[in-house]
């Protein structure tokens, strides 16, 4: 007969959303005993949950968080080791991770891919004995502990600060190294990473995903299938969508919709809260100094229109609190923003953001911009557009043949911002065929160089943000597609300028933004 394991989650904080409740009673009505540990006393806690204290597997001290989120997440991933460590029978899963089958295991593991790289410690079960559980307990016991799998020159550089008095703390670091990162780790060097399930056991649908799970009718059996026991909702990104784009409720032909109401889950008695419970209440300073830091309320009224409050105001992820793009935007577009522009914008986010009048993006444009005629271009074909300066065109950006018929009418262009699909083959066959329509001083902008949908890669091409820092720092376009690069080539004379933002602006992350300037 196969042991039966109790479900551990642990709450630190306000009272439970609705979501939170959801996740409880999931694990309730696959017939698990579930326990809640708690430091003091939380609302809104579902009947049939065992409220637990949590300081008897470890006393709370002070909350070790993430500096940049205000999440406790450090805090709650040392605990979950030190829980399996006192126990034999209780298996951890997140507040965020929804029950479709029992939870069952041989051996005391019980853990699962997220992706080809990670190991997620959202669901783990390890048996007490475990070296990879020893291991993580004495790694997660430093707060300032140096992880042996970052690079060489990261880790030089954080023991130098270690033993100059100014060690990194675990808070300030990549998010998820006490996590995803160091359960992947310590799995691999004991070798009981053998032990992990499949991506669409305990992880179908990935954080890139999620918003699969707030469409309605959408068909996921290719992802939630048989061999499927848990689903990730992935907690404060979809808790902030759901509040921001669906009203504070998920529709409910959507999978978290159908699935609220199959645990008669009512989210009006435990609604989301709109703010990070979490986050201090206290103005936050600058780590390290005592100087506070700047918000966008201190920002509100000064100066003239700003593209960035709009974005805000829209919670748009080009915004402040994301990408922000708009920052690097409004000072390329300020000079311009009350001409005539003849703007082109490709990639809308899908017919059904368009349909349900949620294309924020081309919102938010409209506004800034306020006598510019946009061209808006997308895969999907749309309704007429009810704004007389917005055009919808339909076109598939697989061919430059596809494109140029397209775009055979478009001509002394402004502005080209590709947020389409992001796919290198697809970014590079646009510029080709757009770059010439512009006019002298206009600009090719494009978005997300980091991020390439594997799924629509094509083999061969190089990543865009390659191919044009091959440019910046050669002088020329090296491609393996001979047209494309005689093409690509005999622009240059018409480049006035070519530059790379990284992502947020620091020189250290990855390439983001490309922008180019016509002579």
């Amino acid at each position: 007969m196969s042991k039966e394991y109790a479900i551990a989650q642990l709450w630190i904080g306000g009272n439970l959303s609705y979501m939170e409740q959801l996740c409880a009673v999931s694990f309730r009505d696959a017939g698990h005993h579930v326990k809640m540990y708690t430091y003091g006393d939380v609302g809104n806690i579902p009947d049939g949950i065992e409220i637990c204290d949590a300081n008897e597997i470890m006393p709370l001290g002070t909350v070790i968080a993430h500096k940049r989120t205000g999440s406790p997440a450090p805090q709650a991933d040392k605990w979950r080791y030190n829980m399996l460590a006192k126990t034999d029978d209780q298996i951890w899963a997140d507040t965020d991770a929804y029950c479709v089958k029992q939870f069952t295991t041989p051996n005391g593991h019980f853990h699962g891919w997220e992706s080809a790289h990670h190991i997620n410690n959202g669901v783990v079960g390890l048996p007490s004995d475990s070296a990879t559980l020893e291991g993580l307990i004495d790694f997660t016991s430093d707060e300032y502990a140096v992880p042996d799998w970052f690079s060489e020159d990261l880790k030089a550089e954080m023991r130098a600060k270690k033993e100059a008095g100014d060690p990194v703390h675990v808070g300030e670091q990549s998010w998820g190294v006490w996590g995803p990162q160091a359960l992947t780790h310590f799995l691999h060097k004991t070798g009981e990473h053998k032990y992990a399930m499949p991506i669409e056991a305990l992880f179908p649908i990935s954080f890139k995903q999620r918003r699969m799970m707030l469409k309605p009718n959408m068909d996921l059996s290719h992802r939630i299938t048989d061999n499927t026991l848990s689903i990730h909702f992935w907690g404060r990104r979809m808790r902030m969508r759901i509040i921001e784009r669906e009203n504070g409720e998920p529709h409910p032909d959507s999978l978290i919709g159908k699935l609220i109401k199959k645990h008669g889950i009512v989210p009006s008695d435990a609604p989301l809260p709109k703010s990070n419970p979490h986050k201090p209440k206290e103005p936050q300073m600058i780590p390290g100094t005592s100087i506070p830091v700047v918000t966008n309320a201190d920002r509100a009224g000064r100066g003239g229109v700003n593209l960035t409050d709009i974005a805000d105001e829209m919670h748009l992820d080009q915004g402040s609190q994301k990408h922000r793009f708009t920052e690097l935007y409004h000072m390329l577009f300020q000079p311009m923003r009350l001409r005539a522009l003849e703007f082109v914008l490709l990639g809308l986010g899908g017919r059904e953001a368009v349909e349900r009048q949620e294309s924020q993006t081309l919102a938010m444009w409209l506004k800034y911009l306020t006598k510019a005629k946009i061209t808006a271009i997308d895969p999907d074909k749309f309704p007429k557009a009810k704004d007389k300066r917005v055009k919808l065109m339909q076109c598939s950006f697989d061919t430059r043949e596809a494109i140029a018929k397209a775009t055979k009418k478009l001509e002394k262009l402004d502005v080209v911002l590709d947020d389409a699909s992001h796919a290198s083959h697809h970014q590079q066959y646009a510029f080709a065929e757009l770059f010439p329509k512009l006019k002298s001083g206009g600009l090719y902008i494009v978005e997300d160089l980091r991020f390439q949908p594997k799924d629509l890669e094509t083999s061969g091409f190089p990543k865009t943000s390659g191919l044009f820092q091959g440019y910046i720092g050669e002088g020329g376009f090296v491609h393996p597609d001979e047209a494309l690069q005689d093409d690509l080539n005999a622009m240059r004379a018409d480049i006035s300028g070519c530059f790379i933002f990284q992502a947020k602006y620091h020189r250290q992350r990855r390439d983001q933004i490309l922008v180019v300037h016509k002579r």
